[in-house]
């Protein structure tokens, strides 16, 4: 009687570790994704609307608002006018005394938008035709900008920027 209970016992434990091992398998077939090809559209339009508040918020002279779509952590990046990567710290200083200076926005335009999502993840890049007043000084900023998305809890938050000159046709 032992040696039977105890070899139901053994078929029963196989069939459920091969049961699991099976549905575990199913699981991972299904997550796979080609995040390089398929097109994301409902997050490709999120991270457009996110793109249009932060422009918003600029607009506005809401600082605070601005800084609300930066994930900062140790891992934020950012790329500006040559100088060596710097993090989160420096680039919410540089965020708030720049676009808190901000006294008019003249124009605020992003030619040529692109946006590529890639699962929670979403780069947005743009040629910027920004002409900000500062007083009654006018700076353009024409720029070849990338900023680099997370899609988190609380919505798509920018980790990473990058600002290049654009180059100018003559």
């Amino acid at each position: 009687m032992k040696t039977k209970s105890t070899l139901i016992m053994i078929v029963l434990f196989g069939l459920l570790f091969t049961s699991c091992s099976k549905e575990e398998e199913e699981k991972v077939e299904e997550v796979k994704i080609d995040l390089v090809n398929t097109e994301f559209p409902e997050a490709e339009q999120e991270v457009k609307e996110t793109f249009v508040a932060i422009a918003q918020s600029i607009k506005d002279g809401d600082i605070d608002k601005l800084i609300s779509y930066h994930a900062y952590s140790p891992k934020f990046t950012e790329f500006k006018n040559g100088e060596p990567r710097n993090g989160a710290e420096a680039n919410e200083i540089h965020e708030r005394n720049v676009f808190g200076s901000v006294t008019e926005v003249v124009e605020f335009n992003a030619d040529d938008l692109k946006v590529a999502v890639y699962g929670e993840v979403a780069n947005l890049t743009f040629h910027s035709d920004f002409q900000l007043k500062f007083g009654e000084d006018l700076v353009v900023v024409n720029d070849q900008i990338t900023l680099l998305f997370v899609n988190t809890s609380d919505g798509w938050k920018m980790v990473h920027e990058h600002h290049s000159p654009l180059n100018q046709e003559k």
